[in-house]
């Protein structure tokens, strides 16, 4: 099943290519880009508001690969289609809940929490499509410039959260009210948070959001290497049970180097 879904996003994104190579050839010309790129990422989930779970989620560093189809529509005007592994997620570090089953602790009701002090990433793997309208300033040598934006489509591979420290238990957000035992009053042990955990499941697989950037292009000859920095922002939920996983949506700024092969039919 999951193989039928990333073939489905795939040929229905090289079909968008296919139709404007199919215009071209009713003229008896075409262009066509094929190249790839790489390179870092900064991913961050956007929390949905002040919710405890998904509240003050950071930046990460990742990297990001892929290979792309551009066919031109114009002299400066093309479609660009990519294939991307694109990593998301983002992390949290300091007192945060716990949102794990502490032995010896009840479980208490939906919206409540026991909190601890751990670091927390959240790893997102998704193989991200997108399609990019690109309109470029060309020139009779030297460096060309270009903007692009589009909608994207993902599918999410894997989803891991990783949590590391040791840690007392409080009672709430800012670390003020640490969980005293009876009848002494002794504070709840330090506890190891150590594990990764695979949140797959409670993720929606598919999700969709709007990619834009822009960047250089270097000619050499018929082909060109560039320079390219992006912005992507999801405006799909990630969380299938928001009531009690909350809410986030996706984001990330992509700086990557590429190269592309020019073919031209007449």
């Amino acid at each position: 099943m999951k193989r039928i879904k990333i073939h489905s996003i795939t040929s229905i994104s090289f079909l968008i290519v296919a139709s404007v190579i199919g215009a071209f050839a009713q003229t008896g010309e075409r262009q066509v880009n094929i190249g790839f790129r790489g390179g870092f990422s900064v991913p961050k989930l956007v929390g949905g508001g002040d919710e405890e779970i998904t509240r003050d989620y950071r930046s990460r560093m990742a990297y990001q690969i892929g290979g792309f189809v551009e066919a031109e529509v114009s002299k400066r005007f093309s479609i660009q289609t990519e294939v991307n592994y694109a990593p998301q997620g983002g992390r949290r570090e300091g007192i945060q809940p716990v949102t794990a089953t502490i032995p010896g602790l009840p479980t208490l009701p939906a919206g409540s929490y026991f909190y601890a002090n751990f670091k927390n990433t959240a790893k997102l793997h998704y193989l991200e499509v997108p399609v990019l309208f690109k309109y470029t300033w060309k020139r009779d040598g030297g460096p060309e410039f270009y903007v692009n934006g589009g909608p994207n489509a993902g599918f999410l591979m894997k989803a891991t959260q990783e949590t590391r420290g040791s840690s007392t238990i409080y009672l709430d957000r800012d670390g003020r009210q640490p969980l005293l035992l009876p009848p002494a009053g002794t504070p709840f042990p330090t506890i190891p948070f150590d594990a990764d955990t695979d949140v797959t499941d409670k993720l929606h697989r598919f999700s969709f959001g709007v990619t834009g950037g822009g960047g250089v292009r270097f000619p050499v000859g018929k082909n060109y290497w560039f320079i390219d920095g992006r912005a992507a922002y999801g405006l799909t939920t990630l969380q299938k049970n928001t009531a009690t996983d909350g809410t986030s949506r996706t984001g990330n700024l992509v700086v990557s180097l590429g190269y592309a092969f020019r073919v031209k039919t007449y």
